[in-house]
């Protein structure tokens, strides 16, 4: 990944944003970045940081090898934030379908802080 730009389109190398959680197992320091890193992670099929990076509480409605089938299946083009607080992101996700079909995922996800860190809670998707 090294100078390629980050695929949560910040701007910034992959290696100096995403790729420090992703590679790295640095702490995103908050909501925004982890959900950001998360979206890196869907489109590099890193499907145990996302495991990891979901709430413990939460896990239990996720598999691996869905994440996966999902992450691989689709060509992720581009990130939008349309808002964030302390513990929301408001975001849409483009992405081409298996038919190269664009498609647009959008989602209110709920982020929380625990131990040091921060999980994904959940998301309300439209």
């Amino acid at each position: 990944m090294e100078n390629k730009k980050c695929f949560c389109d910040t701007g910034l190398l992959f290696d100096n944003c995403c790729g420090l959680y992703l590679q790295n197992n640095q702490k995103a320091p908050t909501a925004l970045a982890l959900m950001r890193s998360r979206y890196a992670a869907y489109a590099t099929h890193n499907g145990d940081y996302l495991l990891e990076t979901t709430h413990v509480s939460e896990r239990q409605y996720y598999s691996k090898a869905e994440i996966l089938k999902w992450a691989i299946s689709n060509k992720w083009q581009k990130l939008e934030i349309l808002s964030f607080t302390e513990n929301t992101v408001e975001f849409k996700a483009y992405f081409l379908d298996a038919n190269q079909k664009p498609q647009t995922h959008y989602e209110f996800s709920t982020f929380k802080f625990e131990n040091g860190a921060w999980f994904y809670l959940d998301g309300k998707f439209e």
